[in-house]
């Protein structure tokens, strides 16, 4: 719990003091790549922390993530450039890769799925102080201290988090011993690095016709082929695809997707329109995000509840998918003179269908899974939760930008839309331009607002169809329960179409 705290608050805190970051090292135009590094580090990492727990114990690789992590932070802390953050914030999510998986298996060590939402109350202790007190302090350490604090912060709360870990945490027996399948890791990472270049560069850095961008699209196509075929044929593969033969488990990783998607976005592109539009300080828009936290909080809460009354999962995946879509269909109307009132009710829609997502997917994905996987299981939910967070934020950045500088190239030409793009803008400048200017970068963000979440509402409709395909399995009430027989059914839906060496 410690650790998610960690976690949960980094993200949060990040994401308020953001503007203020990229204004004071320049580089608007990279600012999604100070998130990217950081997802795009855990989504390959994340399954590597997963087989080294199964192999080494899940208590020690859990402490050496979090030292990872606490690296990771002083040094981004540290940074005097772009490109210094940029790279630090990957050494962190490196760490966080680990972190996140470590703390779902160790969970799902400790916890049957059926009786795991009476712990939801536990949790409830952490939650809001990371949901609420992460977008205030991210705010009040930047408008007071500096945007370093915001990576500073996570010393202490590490130190403690790996004391109490080391003097309290007695997992369960032994893990079986397995090997690790560094050549699929090694594929894995190079496929979704070369994937998220393509996503972040097309059409920005280079045109999607050059050089650069074709060989990026042949070298994601080149790796992921082959580290399929490497899958297939390794003994004991870091993401083994008879796990996707769950109908269940391979629905829930695509939710996972959608759900990663729509959190970076939101987390990462509001604090943009509340502090450059709505005129919020960095410590305003962290009190702006609450809606969102909180719409979160509630439906994770009660959804755990629901879950371990009834069993059932499958109505409260689709409501969530159906009101995440909407919230972040409303955002896209945001426009110059939104009110804060509307605007915190569009967030609450939105984190109420996240909530029920968030909830739901990590446990569908253990459900459908021997305690052998548990580990890459809940790695591979990770894994596609944060490439969702970080292909997401690469589209969603190159869309935000492109739209800023058109903006701006339109109402004022194209070397003062330059200037504003790469210069050093923070919101408190934005606030001493001169009027014509100032409502010109507003409609600008604005603009760029509106194509963020318009096309993340696309994306995430996919997710209401995916919701359908859930089927209702009943959830085990025991870690040394055998698979459920309807897990096995599911299962064989696919395996009896395999060859008989697959199968």
């Amino acid at each position: 719990m410690i650790a998610m705290l960690l976690a949960i608050l980094d993200n949060l805190i990040v994401g308020t003091a953001m503007p203020t970051i990229v204004g004071e090292l320049g580089g608007l135009a990279h600012l999604s790549w100070v998130v990217t590094a950081y997802t795009l580090a855990t989504a390959v990492s994340t399954p590597v922390w997963g087989k080294v727990g199964d192999l080494y114990g899940r208590k020690n690789v859990f402490m050496a993530s979090i030292v990872v992590f606490l690296v990771g932070s002083a040094l981004s802390g540290l940074s005097q450039d772009m490109g210094q953050l940029i790279g630090f914030r990957g050494v962190q999510g490196l760490g966080a890769g680990g972190l996140m998986v470590g703390a779902m298996a160790i969970i799902g060590d400790l916890v049957p799925p059926r009786e795991r939402g009476r712990y939801q109350g536990m949790m409830a202790a952490v939650m809001p102080v990371a949901f609420i007190g992460g977008p205030l302090l991210g705010g009040f350490l930047t408008d007071h201290l500096s945007w370093r604090w915001a990576f500073y912060v996570n010393l202490p709360l590490g130190v403690l988090a790996l004391v109490v870990i080391a003097v309290t945490m007695d997992l369960p027996g032994r893990r079986e011993r397995v090997s690790i399948d560094w050549s699929g890791a090694a594929l894995l990472g190079v496929g979704i690095s070369a994937l998220t270049l393509l996503a972040s560069w097309g059409g920005t850095e280079f045109a999607w016709s050059s050089a650069p961008i074709v060989g990026l699209a042949v070298v994601t196509a080149l790796a992921l082929a082959a580290f399929y075929r490497v899958e297939r044929e390794v003994a004991d593969p870091i993401l083994p695809l008879d796990m996707f033969h769950s109908r269940n488990f391979s629905a829930a990783t695509v939710l996972a997707f959608f759900t990663g998607l729509a959190m970076f976005g939101a987390v990462t592109f509001l604090p943009q329109y509340q502090q450059n539009v709505q005129g919020s300080s960095a410590t305003s828009s962290g009190i702006l995000l609450l809606p969102l936290m909180g719409g979160i909080l509630l439906t994770s809460l009660l959804g755990g509840q629901i879950v371990t009354r009834t069993g059932r999962y499958r109505a409260l995946m689709i409501i969530g998918s159906v009101f995440m879509a909407t919230g972040l269909g409303l955002l896209a109307t945001l426009g110059l003179h939104t009110g804060r009132a509307t605007s915190s009710l569009f967030m609450i829609v939105l984190g109420v269908g996240m909530g029920l997502l968030m909830q739901s997917t990590m446990l569908v994905v253990q459900n459908s899974v021997g305690r052998r996987h548990l580990g890459a299981a809940s790695g591979a939910a990770t894994l596609f939760r944060t490439i969702g967070g970080s292909l997401g934020v690469s589209l969603l950045g190159t869309l935000y930008s492109q739209h800023l500088k058109g903006t701006l190239t339109d109402r004022l030409g194209v070397g003062a839309g330059r200037q504003l793009t790469r210069g050093q803008l923070t919101p408190a400048l934005v606030e001493k331009l001169p009027a014509a200017v100032r409502e010109a970068y507003q409609q600008a963000v604005t603009n760029g607002i509106h194509t963020v979440f318009q096309w993340a509402a696309v994306f995430v409709l996919l997710a209401i169809a995916v919701t359908w395909v859930i089927r209702e399995v009943p959830l085990r009430g025991s870690n040394s329960t055998p698979v459920d027989a309807a897990i096995v059914s599911d299962m064989e839906d696919t395996t009896t179409n395999l060859p008989a060496h697959a199968q």
